[in-house]
């Protein structure tokens, strides 16, 4: 069944818990689905069905057993199937030929109406490119869809485009599509489907689906507000594109084997990009359905984009990590929601948090959890207002003081308080939605609060409706995950930041604003907060190029992004590794001047050099015999791959040596000069050869080199962070480079 749990605990295990992966343990005599991965799709003629079940053959000896274990294969855009194994049978299998990897199933969780505005992407410049906009599928998986939102309208739009080939599954709740959303599925494979947490159909029950959707491609809407709050024009950075949604995130979490299968048909499909808020614990990318799955995207000219995870500002919590993966880190926009307590002595304290309740008198009785208390010896802090330790008497009708920032607004709420005023003792960039009129301040107003209650016979107060204020910005926010990766240490991750603070976005029906059921307020539109929301940006912001270049790879777009963004402001050593190259900037990633194109050749060769088998290799070539890496020009340099980015992972204090080997494509017009421009810290080196690059014309490449050196990191410095600029005076393309030593900070 669901819990009931209090808003702001929701949102706290929201941005620091929910996007770890959970793998359950399994005892040797109980059978649990493991996902058998083959590569690239079987060979014409040949049944992948009847390749599956005579694998299985070969590690279960009762035929019917075999059979019966089979619970999907995966066929379309890749080979492999799962199956409910035993891990002896599993092990079995990993050692057969033609099989890439093995792994048992696991859950991972799911990680406007001024950001695209703040982007620099006006609503004059969307219209423009609509007719474009209107040919490119975004596909989301997530959590499903509420079509009937207002975001999803598709007056004024005519039939899908030619090339697509999906579906629209009906069901409980969803009647079907239109020619905005114009393809939706559903997968829950090998269980049955709890209805007490979900319905069987690829409506949103959640909100979470509808929101990324919609923050993407939603169209544009005039006087979207969350009862009032951010109210203004909500439109998705692609308003005239089409939305698929594959519904792979259930009330369990978004399971391993479901996403394999969305990847297998949104490929075929013929969608243009995906866009997947979701994650999990880095895992080696023959062993992660996400790097799995878009790396089959990418040899389609697909391109995946990902959030980066929101187990922020802890270092080494980057998610989604492979390198034809766009992962994107949440940043800021210039505006923050404040809620303001006022005292009856006049006093005043600013706070934050997203509450949409305005006051029904001027000033309401307060009160402190010390003091409303109800003297039991049970567990918990009257003075946080924690869960059965208040009393109903002391609390109904009144504004409680509660020492810490947690569950108490829940707890209010069903003792009948009028509100809550809490201590925001954490990071102070991101507000959350109250179920009560609420508002968190500092420390320091919260101690005068307490002062003034233990000092007046009749304390009062009242709080007031959220109001919008400028601040400035981009900034990372503090619960988006940082680097270093785990997994291929000299690619930096994340790649982009975007916006991810406080966003605006329509939201399902099915379900209240805070997904609580005390909680009676539905809203066409939301604000919610964290990686999953940078992720449909970055997404987005792929398509605006991709509609006006749609010839360009994957690669070539994520290249255009990078290169383009807008730095980051470094406060802090922990931001070095968390905002990637920067904030995304549309308009400029049009026309990045130059690019970092990867190939599929190259990243066969990035994966030789970081040792994956050859024949594992092979059969993700779609090639059964044996593989040769020297067959592949040897990935040269520190990184081996010509990312936009250079990145040096010290694991000791040894002297700093680098060399990064890049390729620039000219995409701009005509003849042209680039010229060098390299910034770099004290105790670092940084040279490039050649440092002019000529182009005669469109499309000529040209290749350098970029030399690193400097001796010992001092005592105190753990990243040293510079830059290298190509400039023809009309584009400028930034690569950041960055040198950090492990395990320091």
């Amino acid at each position: 069944m669901k819990l009931n749990l209090p808003a702001s605990f929701i949102f706290n295990l929201f941005l620091t818990a929910t996007f770890i992966l959970t793998a359950s343990t399994q005892t040797d005599n109980e059978r649990k689905p493991y996902i058998v991965y083959m590569g690239d799709v079987p060979a014409a003629g040949i049944s992948a069905v009847n390749e599956h079940q005579n694998l299985l053959r070969t590690a279960i000896e009762d035929d019917k057993l075999a059979e019966e274990s089979r619970v999907h294969s995966y066929k379309k855009s890749f080979n492999g199937f799962v199956a409910r194994l035993l891990p002896h049978e599993a092990k079995r299998l990993s050692e057969e030929e033609g099989v890439v990897s093995v792994f048992p199933n696991t859950k991972r969780q799911y990680h406007t109406t001024r950001t695209w505005d703040f982007l620099g992407l006006s609503e004059t410049l969307q219209k423009e490119n609509s007719k474009k906009e209107s040919d490119i599928i975004v596909a989301v998986f997530d959590t499903g869809i509420w079509v009937k939102s207002p975001s999803f309208n598709d007056k004024g739009y005519g039939p899908p485009p030619a090339k697509w080939k999906g579906k629209c599954v009906t069901g409980a709740n969803f009647t079907g599509c239109n020619n905005k959303v114009i393809g939706a599925r559903y997968y829950h494979l090998g269980r049955e489907i709890d209805p007490t947490l979900d319905e069987p159909s690829p409506v949103d029950t959640d909100g979470h689906g509808t929101h990324t959707s919609s923050t993407a491609a939603g169209a544009l809407i005039k006087g979207a507000s969350l009862y009032g709050i951010a109210e203004g024009t909500a439109r998705g950075g692609l308003p005239s594109a089409r939305v698929a949604m594959y519904k792979v995130c259930w009330g369990d979490g978004c399971s391993d084997m479901d996403l394999l299968a969305a990847f297998d048909d949104a490929i075929q499909d013929g969608v243009d990009l995906i866009s997947i808020s979701i994650g999990g614990v880095s895992k080696s990318f023959f062993d992660d359905p996400i790097a799995i799955g878009s790396f089959h995207a990418m040899k389609r000219g697909i391109l995946t984009s990902c959030s980066a995870g929101n187990q922020g500002p802890g270092l080494g919590t980057v998610q989604n990590v492979a390198p034809w993966i766009l992962t994107v880190a949440a940043s800021s926009i210039d505006r923050k929601f404040v809620s303001v307590a006022k005292l009856g002595n006049g006093m005043e304290a600013s706070g934050i948090s997203i509450n949409t309740f305005s006051p029904k008198k001027l000033m309401y009785p307060l009160t402190s959890g010390a003091r409303a208390g109800n003297d039991s010896q049970g567990f918990g802090n009257a003075s946080a207002c924690d869960y059965g330790t208040l009393s109903k008497e002391k609390v109904k009708g009144k504004i409680l003081y509660c020492v810490g920032f947690g569950n108490y607004d829940y707890t209010i709420k069903e003792l009948g308080g009028a509100g809550a005023i809490g201590i925001l003792e954490g990071p102070t960039d991101t507000a959350y939605t109250t179920l009560i009129p609420g508002t968190s301040i500092s420390p320091k107003d919260g101690s005068l609060i307490n002062n003034y209650i233990n000092s007046n016979k009749n304390p009062e107060a009242v709080i007031y409706k959220t109001r919008v204020v400028k601040m400035p910005a981009p900034f990372v926010a503090s619960f988006s995950s940082r680097g270093p990766q785990v997994i291929s240490l000299n690619i930096l991750k994340p790649d982009v930041s975007a916006p991810g603070i406080d966003i605006l976005a329509a939201y399902s029906q099915m379900v209240s604003i805070t997904g609580l059921s005390m909680d009676k307020r539905i809203s066409p539109f939301n604000i919610i907060s964290g990686t999953s929301m940078a992720c449909p940006h970055a997404a987005a912001a792929s398509g605006y190029v991709k509609s006006a270049q749609p010839d360009w790879s994957p690669a070539a777009i994520k290249s255009a992004l990078m290169t383009t963004a807008t730095p980051m402001e470094i406060k802090a050593q922990d931001v070095e590794l968390g905002s990637g190259s920067g904030q995304i900037n549309p308009l400029r990633a049009r026309h990045p001047g130059l690019i970092y194109d990867i190939s599929l050749n190259d990243y066969i060769s990035f994966l030789c050099k970081e040792g994956y088998n050859s024949t594992s290799i092979g059969l993700l070539m779609g090639d059964k015999k044996r593989f040769n890496c020297s067959s592949y020009k040897p990935a040269q340099g520190t990184d081996g791959l010509n990312y936009p980015s250079m990145h040096l992972q010290m694991k000791d204090n040894s002297r700093i040596s680098a060399v990064f080997y890049r390729t620039v494509k000219n995409v701009g017009y005509g003849k042209s000069v680039y010229k060098a421009t390299v910034t770099s810290p004290e105790g670092l080196s940084i040279r490039v050869f050649p440092n002019s690059l000529t182009f005669s014309k469109p499309r000529e490449t040209r290749t350098f080199k970029v030399v690193v050196k400097g001796g010992a990191m001092k005592n105190g410095t753990h990243i040293l962070s510079g830059s290298l600029e190509w400039s023809d005076s009309k584009h400028s393309v930034k690569s950041p480079i960055l040198v950090y030593r492990a395990g320091q900070i």
